[in-house]
């Protein structure tokens, strides 16, 4: 099969590779033309333009987005809509909020173009390992274009979820899921730093991985971590989040399902990112106005 896709970033690039290896063929469009230079020396067709990528696809054409959410994502399907046709099929394998996909499939089924939410899992290990693929939208356009899927994913790595945005939700559950398991790997290994006699952190994490039942993927990359920087003293304790951890926080507010675990880790992400919080002086503020207890002041304070 032939496909457009469109974003070559850490995902869309390696997607590309992993698709060709399976021999299908790939128009590939990015706004950079070095990023579009790097697929097509892996074997990609490649492409000036959006117009350019759909003008190199026959009916029925399908087009896969992997670029940022929101504003990215609905210039292209804007672009797509006047060159596409009746029949077609638009894929968003990014990281979209799942409420977007209703209204997006709505303005492509409005020219009859099919619409295709895929939460897409694997990160920069997807190409060698696989990508697991969470489909929700038009379920006739996810049979003609599961070969794809399976070119991409690992064995019963791809499945069907649901009408439009059930795809997406249920990444996005998927990436709260990931928060909190990667906190509590965090809160541990922090622990284990402290034992008052010598471990070998990497040990732990290999030896963890061998029958225990807190063994996993993420462990494995903790342990890989951990080898590179026993102490992770190369790293700053600066740490993002995509969005959808908190959008997966946001509905649990809004379905009253408590996250108690999930919604820590969103915060601890944020409290990952302040130098000098208020918060924590407020903290130190309280416990000396009303025990007495000693704090530390800030070097050169004046005043």
């Amino acid at each position: 099969m032939r496909i457009a896709m469109v974003g070559l970033g850490k995902m869309g690039l390696n997607m590309t590779r992993r698709l060709l290896r399976g021999g299908h063929e790939v128009v590939a469009f990015d706004r950079s033309a070095d990023a579009v230079g790097e697929a097509a020396r892996g074997g990609a067709l490649p492409a000036s333009s959006l117009a350019d990528a759909a003008s190199k696809l026959s009916p029925r054409r399908v087009v896969w987005l992997m670029v940022p959410a929101g504003r990215p994502v609905d210039e292209n399907v804007d672009a797509l809509l006047t060159l596409l046709l009746p029949g077609d099929i638009v894929i968003d394998g990014g990281n979209s909020m799942y409420k977007d996909a209703p209204l997006r499939a709505k303005r492509l089924g409005e020219r009859g173009i099919r619409f295709l939410d895929v939460g897409t899992s694997g990160g920069v290990w997807g190409l060698s390992e696989g990508y697991c693929l969470m489909a929700g939208g038009d379920e006739e356009a996810f049979r003609v274009v599961s070969p794809v899927f399976a070119a991409l994913a690992p064995a019963d790595g791809f499945a069907f979820m649901g009408p439009h945005g059930s795809g997406h939700f249920v990444k996005m559950v998927h990436n709260g899921i990931e928060y909190g398991m990667m906190q509590a790997y965090a809160e541990g290994f922090e622990l284990l730093s402290t034992a008052p006699f010598p471990l070998d952190l990497h040990g732990i994490a290999a030896l963890w991985n061998r029958g225990s039942v807190v063994r996993s993927w993420l462990l494995e990359l903790a342990g890989r971590a951990l080898a590179k920087d026993p102490s992770l003293s190369g790293l700053s304790p600066y740490v993002e989040d995509s969005g959808e951890g908190r959008w997966t926080v946001e509905r649990s507010i809004e379905a009253g399902v408590p996250l108690p675990s999930i919604g820590l880790s969103l915060y601890m992400r944020f409290l990952s990112r302040q130098e000098n919080s208020f918060a924590m002086r407020m903290l130190a503020a309280l416990r000396n106005e009303f025990g007495g207890h000693s704090v530390k002041a800030v070097p050169d304070a004046k005043g």
